[in-house]
């Protein structure tokens, strides 16, 4: 039941992240698990990932996995906090230099 809750967790993240794609996905960090969307680990490994993020500074780039961090959390689409554990998360990503290289697979 735990997984099953995971997937559906996830998939609702990434179409919700997606839905809007003229804009890139507005993330706000909050150290509250119980506000966010997703709980996400951050691999140092490419193959493990379900996300290879690439970090902008620009709203306006609307490329999948491309991710621009909001200061306010009214103003993004998605919530997410950080788990150290990879067995809490929902969302298992990989932080790129390039964003050519930005995507996710689900």
């Amino acid at each position: 039941m735990k997984t099953l809750s995971k997937i559906l967790t996830l998939l609702s993240f990434i179409g919700f992240t997606l839905a809007f794609n003229t804009r890139a996905a507005q993330i706000f960090i909050t150290n509250y698990p119980s506000e966010a969307n997703a709980k996400v680990f951050v691999t140092k490994y490419r193959s493990e990932a379900n996300c290879i993020v690439y970090e902008t500074q620009y709203a306006s780039d609307n490329e999948p996995g491309v991710w621009f961090y909001t200061k306010y959390k009214s103003d993004a689409r998605a919530v997410i906090s950080y788990t150290q554990y990879k067995s809490e998360a929902d969302l298992i990503v990989y932080y790129t230099q390039y964003k050519s290289e930005a995507r996710c697979r689900y």
